[in-house]
């Protein structure tokens, strides 16, 4: 699975519109369109900020490696 595919499976499992997920991490929803349609590939800043965000926190391994690790609060969103 891409990362823009992982970005769309953690704000669907969020129950999140792409405007709500853009409000609550401060991005711009021009740029985070392009970005769920892969057009290009989200800068290391705008990535730190989404594995850091308690409330996205969990996804962070599987995001980032496709594993999870659920007795340390990894998950995935699939």
């Amino acid at each position: 699975m891409d990362l823009a595919a992982k970005l769309k499976a953690i704000r669907a499992k969020e129950g999140l519109t792409q405007a709500e997920f853009c409000e609550l991490m401060g991005f711009s929803i021009s740029t985070y369109k392009k970005q769920e349609a892969s057009m290009f590939e989200m800068g290391y800043s705008t990535l730190s900020k989404l594995v850091n965000h308690p409330q996205f926190k969990k996804y962070t391994l599987w995001l980032m490696t496709g594993d999870t690790a659920p007795a340390c609060g990894q998950v995935s969103p699939v």
